[in-house]
């Protein structure tokens, strides 16, 4: 009998959500996504040194006040490291734009190219790369200007069924929308230690999404992120594509057992379904319609952003040091 994560790869395409280049290596997982957080914990593991020396050198070639020569240093450390993954993996990294741009689409535009650019400086091409970027309206924008230079994007902190409908609209490569995330924000309103997983409110969402986008044939990828629990994940198989911590594909390869497409395109097409159009004022509307969705993208943009603020003081005092 297969184990878990063998049985899941029949339906589902699995995505290795870590920094950490040697879990990925150990794993084989067809995509990675990495994010601040993700970074700036393998950043201090003494295995990889030698990505921080080379940011180093970049930030001081790219000269300007520190503050430039650390954006430098981030740029350059974030394609490091996917370009590091990349040589383990057959098909695309995720790659974070700055949280602080989340409300700023000309301001994510340059930083989404400018990444490009450094992948490019690399031999590797945009065909492999996925921008992150936050699910606002704003970077809805952004992503949707984009695509059409042959930049693709991953639309993160995806909580609300009018980020998913307006992500499709805009024609992304691939939404996450963030199972655990929701399942957490609705276990703290019910004041309950667990909900059933019949009743998973996460896993629901993603159904929904699933549904609507294989209904109207929308080219837009669904990859389900930030599990709680294996059954979450079974529960999704069939799914475009899932990201999955390294502990809960632990436990997915140590446990045997068979898993059925929960999610199919067949069962799609036979919903009944009515199509939506969302201009700003509709998705601000249904949007801010679901306290749980403004509650998690809030809370998920200042979480990466502060993040990001480490990542920054800790590229700030890597440059100083190498300067002194």
């Amino acid at each position: 009998m297969p184990n878990l994560a063998e049985a899941l790869k029949q339906y589902t395409t699995i995505v290795e959500d870590t920094g950490d280049v040697a879990a990925i290596a150990k794993f084989e997982p067809q995509d990675a996504t990495t994010n601040p957080s993700l970074i700036y914990k393998a950043a201090q593991m003494p295995a990889y040194e030698k990505y921080l020396d080379d940011a180093i050198a970049f930030g001081k070639q790219a000269g300007g006040d520190a503050a430039e020569q650390a954006a430098a240093f981030l740029d350059k450390l974030f394609v490091d490291f996917g370009a590091e993954i990349l040589q383990h993996i057959p098909g695309r990294v995720s790659t974070e734009v700055d949280a602080h741009l989340s409300f700023d689409t000309e301001g994510t535009i340059a930083k989404a190219r400018r990444l490009i650019g450094l992948y490019a400086d690399k031999s590797i091409g945009p065909e492999r790369v996925l921008i992150k970027i936050a699910s606002t309206w704003e970077g809805i924008r952004a992503a949707e200007q984009l695509e059409t230079e042959g930049i693709h994007c991953n639309l993160t902190l995806l909580f609300s069924f009018a980020q998913a409908v307006a992500c499709a609209e805009a024609n992304v490569t691939l939404i996450s929308p963030f199972v655990g995330r929701i399942y957490d924000w609705y276990k703290k309103d019910q004041g309950v230690d667990d909900i059933p997983i019949d009743e998973d409110p996460g896993v629901a969402s993603v159904t929904k999404i699933y549904n609507y986008f294989k209904h109207f044939d929308y080219k837009t990828q669904i990859m389900g992120a930030s599990f709680r629990k294996v059954d979450q994940i079974v529960h999704l198989a069939g799914c475009d594509l899932l990201t999955i911590s390294p502990s809960l594909l632990h436990e997915m390869e140590a446990t045997e057992g068979d898993i059925e497409a929960q999610l199919t395109v067949d069962e799609a097409k036979r919903q009944k379904l009515e199509k939506i159009h969302l201009d700003e004022r509709a998705f601000r509307w249904l949007h801010n319609s679901d306290p749980m969705a403004v509650d998690k993208l809030a809370e998920g943009i200042r979480t990466f952003a502060a993040d990001t603020v480490k990542l920054k003081a800790f590229a700030q005092e890597k440059v100083a040091q190498s300067v002194s």
